[in-house]
């Protein structure tokens, strides 16, 4: 995870911790972050997962807290759903424990992404860029989605199969690697 004190934007290699599921830091520089729980007991949970991204989105925490479900009124949000996003309603507080982190990752389960209520998010992924580039399309899935309730709700949104089927077009493995690609591309500029 990356050292607490430290922007998204100012994380190199050398400024990520590795941390036990205890939370002690066993290698890298830094003090960790309190909810070092989120990350250690989803990663308990799922085998699949090699990184764990949880950040503040205020959109996603908008999204949230109106408690509508994100549809898939954006190619970015058929990522997501259906069926919709699951979303962590236990307390919208820090996740300090084993225990809450344990029940955040269940309720996540085998999807790649929950609305923490009232605090954030949570995005599981095979590596580091697939759940970073998940994050930033959840970002704008989800400001669309206030988008479109503010200009007065959606009229028009993908059913289920075509939304199933933007996901297989928009998201495989190959084009997310592409999208990271550009984002590191972005910051050598």
């Amino acid at each position: 995870m990356k050292a607490a004190t430290l922007g998204f934007s100012e994380i190199e290699a050398d400024k990520v911790l590795l941390v036990d599921r205890d939370g002690n830091v066993v290698a890298g520089q830094g003090r960790r972050h309190a909810e070092y729980p989120i990350h250690t007991e989803i990663m308990a949970l799922r085998p699949d997962v090699g990184a764990v991204v949880h950040s503040h989105s205020p959109a996603a925490v908008a999204l949230g807290a109106t408690g509508r479900a994100l549809l898939p009124v954006s190619h970015e949000a058929t990522l997501f759903v259906p069926p919709d996003i699951p979303r962590f309603t236990a307390t919208g507080d820090l996740i300090l424990t084993a225990a809450l982190g344990r029940a955040l990752a269940t309720v996540l389960g085998d999807r790649n992404a929950a609305l923490m209520v009232n605090h954030g998010v949570v995005v599981a992924g095979p590596d580091v860029p697939t759940a970073v580039v998940t994050t930033v399309l959840l970002d704008r899935a989800c400001r669309m989605m206030l988008d479109v309730l503010t200009a007065g709700g959606p009229q028009h949104w993908s059913d289920d199969e075509e939304a199933l089927a933007k996901r297989a077009h928009c998201y495989p493995g190959a084009l997310l690697g592409q999208a990271w690609d550009y984002l590191v591309r972005q910051l050598d500029g």
